[in-house]
């Protein structure tokens, strides 16, 4: 079914932008790594001095492998920061420290998308797999119903990176203010590419959205078909 022309024609847009925004990403994320940042804080560093300054106290910071695999785990109050944020000093370091932290006040303040989001998960879990499956069933049996059935499954992927997309540009506005209230970032240079580094990164929820709302339109067009057929 997706190797059909029209499946092509509504995704390779989304798969072009997928893969110009990763290579921005990595761009910023090199060009960043290298320029030192005037604090000398390491992220793990940087990210302790705001978990005091922010009153969050029940947040731990670890270190994981891999290279932009930072994030914040809500359900043990843990701040997990790749090598290349955790003992490096340098500008994106401090930018994605403060990123990952900002997620960690959302959850302090049970900021409503976050939770929303957190809500959704399980059903975008189910619905991955169970809306392809009544898709299948609704098109190699020819029926209309159940195939819908599926795109509405199916369509909770795309609100997921709706969704999502508030949670990180407010986690971002959190890790500017942040930075700066703190005195960890000191020159407007610095600012610059710590907004360079979490622009980047913003972009690749702006591009997951686009994505699955591209796939949606797809699976509507092909069911809208399947209704015309039946008619003629």
């Amino acid at each position: 079914m997706i190797f059909y022309t029209n499946y092509w024609i509504y995704m390779m847009p989304a798969f072009i932008l997928m893969m110009l925004v990763q290579f921005y990403v990595r761009s910023a994320y090199s060009r960043w790594s290298r320029v030192p940042a005037r604090s000398r804080f390491t992220g793990a560093e940087a990210a302790q001095r705001l978990i005091q300054s922010a009153g969050l106290y029940d947040v731990r910071i670890e270190g994981i492998k891999g290279e932009l695999t930072d994030h914040y785990d809500p359900r043990s109050k843990v701040l997990r920061l790749s090598s290349g944020v955790y003992d490096q000093s340098s500008v994106a370091a401090l930018a994605i420290a403060a990123h990952e932290l900002g997620h960690a006040m959302q959850d302090k303040d049970g900021y409503f998308p976050l939770r929303l989001r957190a809500a959704l998960v399980p059903a975008v879990n189910i619905g991955s797999y169970l809306g392809w499956i009544l898709l299948m069933i609704g098109f190699f049996l020819q029926l209309t119903g159940i195939a819908w059935l599926g795109v509405v499954v199916f369509s909770g992927g795309a609100i997921f990176a709706l969704a999502t997309l508030p949670v990180e540009l407010n986690a971002s506005a959190r890790a500017r203010r942040l930075l700066s209230e703190s005195g960890l970032v000191v020159s407007d240079e610095e600012m610059k590419g710590v907004s360079n580094v979490l622009n980047a990164a913003a972009l690749t929820y702006v591009a997951a959205l686009i994505t699955a709302v591209l796939q949606m339109i797809y699976w509507v067009s092909l069911v809208l078909g399947m209704g015309g057929r039946r008619r003629s």
